[in-house]
């Protein structure tokens, strides 16, 4: 078995030696789910951050636990980290895409209301499409790269900070419908939650648009 990836600021001190003073990790979580939020997660740095908390990882592959464990230690670490939201109804209202990019600008504007400044900043964005552009972040020098949440410790922090938000929100809303047992599946597509769906009907968080695209649901109002 191949060893797990361990994420570094080399892309990031690349950044510094270019000229930026910033860089901004950016990475969105929840975007495969049919319940909930899409959350994105940001995290600012400089050139005197010290070293990563040990064993921090794209939260894909981290237990819950050590998520857990590791978003506190996260956002120590960084100068600014904040969570945007795009609730379901926007996802259903806007798309997936252009709902990513209102929740990328909601986290952008917080970070920037604590203190951030963006006039000599890099974003680093997980991926290879960059999606905050069309919702009008383009005063940023914003770079793509594929992998960024594995490979980028700036980027596995938003990764871990935005994981952990949405599954803590998607577990405070389990008890008001546990048929559909979000504090396990977190809102995404399992046998189970499509057996609830089609049982008791989608609930005020379920991303309608997105229902049929699972599982066929004869019979169930997503209208």
């Amino acid at each position: 078995m191949s060893p797990v990836a361990e994420p570094t600021l080399r892309a990031e001190s690349r950044l510094y030696k270019e000229g930026a003073r910033y860089v901004i990790g950016v990475d969105e979580v929840g975007r495969g789910a049919i319940a909930g939020p899409v959350a994105v997660g940001v995290c600012v740095i400089d050139a005197k951050v010290g070293r990563m908390p040990l064993g921090l990882r794209d939260s894909k592959l981290l237990s819950e636990k050590r998520r857990e464990e590791l978003a506190p230690l996260a956002s120590q670490w960084v100068r600014y980290s904040a969570v945007g939201l795009a609730t379901a109804q926007e996802v259903d209202e806007v798309g997936i895409i252009a709902a990513l990019g209102l929740a990328g600008v909601r986290a952008l504007v917080a970070v920037e209301q604590a203190g951030a400044e963006f006039g000599e900043a890099v974003l680093l964005l997980d991926g290879s499409h960059n999606w905050l552009a069309p919702a009008g972040v383009t005063a940023i020098d914003v770079r793509t790269r594929v992998k960024a949440d594995r490979d980028c410790a700036s980027v596995a922090a938003a990764s871990v900070i935005a994981k952990v938000h949405r599954d803590r929100m998607m577990i405070e809303a389990h008890p008001e419908v546990p048929h559909y047992n979000w504090q396990s599946n977190k809102g995404y597509a399992s046998s189970e939650h499509y057996d609830a769906i089609r049982a008791h009907g989608p609930s005020d968080l379920h991303r309608l648009t997105w229902l049929h695209k699972g599982q066929p649901l004869e019979g169930v109002d997503v209208a």
